[in-house]
């Protein structure tokens, strides 16, 4: 059934005004965002919520407090890990960025030989690269795919289990890396089919709604001027 809500009545998105306080004075000024087709933005569209996707939003309510943000999407649909690494991370440190958003190895974890191991590596490159040239990095654990109606219920166990593992491995690197991490595995809409589009493999508006304020949440503790 069809969520009957809007984002303005949406207890897990955004208060008015919210997106301004958690942002309030925050130090970045180039913004870029690296990975597949969760960054480049495969939303379907939700009645009642933005038909803006996520990473876009999130650059904008930055740019709202600071005008001056430069901003680039790199994100391309379709792309694994090394992919990711390969085509990506150079033009992203060519940018000189002090914030960064890394979201990959889904591509990856949709296929029964996931291999943990070398997703892992790929993003430990890519976010010690960009740790390493001074920019703060987003990390973040997908909502579990799985849970989407457009999932067929026998690939749902091997599914959810593989998203799982790729969500656990990210947030161990996180901790090991020192990045801002944004952990929706487990946030208590994750099995909520209105968060999910008729692909199978993507989110809906809402998602990226809710996704919007994780994000900014966990950003908000990093906001100190520099």
């Amino acid at each position: 059934m069809p969520s009957t809500l809007t984002e303005s009545t949406d207890p897990y998105c955004l208060r008015p005004g919210e997106a301004t306080e958690l942002l309030n004075r925050h130090p970045w000024r180039r913004f870029v965002a690296l990975g597949d087709s969760v960054v480049e933005g495969m939303c379907e569209p939700t009645p009642g919520y933005p038909d803006v996707q996520w990473v876009d939003r999130i650059a904008a309510e930055l740019a709202a407090v600071r005008p001056e943000l430069a901003y680039r999407n790199l994100g391309r649909r379709g792309l694994r890990a090394h992919q990711v690494r390969a085509t990506q991370l150079a033009p992203a440190l060519a940018l000189a960025p002090d914030l960064a958003l890394v979201v990959c190895g889904g591509n990856d974890a949709f296929h029964p030989a996931y291999d943990a191991g070398a997703v892992d590596a790929e993003l430990t490159a890519m976010i010690a690269a960009l740790r390493e040239v001074g920019a703060d990095v987003i990390t973040v654990g997908m909502f579990d795919v799985s849970h989407s109606p457009a999932v067929p219920a026998h690939l749902r166990p091997g599914l959810g289990e593989r998203m799982r593992r790729l969500s656990a491995h990210t947030a161990a690197l996180a901790e090991r890396l020192n990045t801002i991490h944004v952990h929706l595995t487990d946030h208590p809409l994750t099995a909520d089919p209105t968060l999910y589009s008729t692909d199978g493999r993507h989110g809906s508006a809402r998602s990226d709604a809710i996704a919007t304020a994780e994000t900014l949440r966990a950003l908000s503790p990093h906001r100190r001027p520099r």
